[in-house]
């Protein structure tokens, strides 16, 4: 993939991810290759299918789910992307933000052919739910005493 091409499918990528609504589930075969494998924390699955199923999982268990892309560096075929990912829970007492990156790789035709997440459960989650992130902060206080 040439420069240009490579800056194309990023940019088509961040433009996807940051207006991504549950209807662009419906064409994620656009953006995704039918056999790509995406892995984040709680998943990994091969498949367009299967992931536009986790995202519209996403969907269903948050509000107003969100992503900004803070930034991209990309080389090759691949990108990496560092991201914000926001948004609503009343379980979680509000707006909430999650921070990670994501490390893409592109298929020759642009379409994202390797999708995987990073991200830290603990602090940007578990650390956030009541009780339970209480629980995660003694725990992260203990190990590094």
């Amino acid at each position: 993939m040439n420069p240009t091409e490579l800056a194309g499918a990023v940019g088509r990528a961040k433009d996807f991810f940051e207006h991504l609504s549950r209807a662009d589930t419906q064409r994620m075969a656009q953006i995704y290759t039918d056999d790509a494998w995406f892995k984040d924390p709680f998943n990994e699955v091969s498949g367009v299918d299967r992931i536009a199923a986790i995202f519209n999982h996403m969907f269903d268990q948050v509000e107003r789910p969100r992503f900004v892309v803070t930034d991209a560096v990309a080389q090759g075929d691949s990108a990496f992307l560092t991201w914000d990912f926001i948004f609503s829970s009343a379980r979680m007492g509000g707006e909430q933000t999650v921070r990670g990156a994501s490390h893409l790789k592109f298929a020759a035709d642009g379409r994202i052919t390797y999708h995987r997440d990073y991200w830290d459960v603990a602090e940007e989650l578990y650390e956030k739910i009541p009780l339970l992130g209480g629980l995660m902060r003694f725990l992260k206080k203990r190990a590094a005493s």
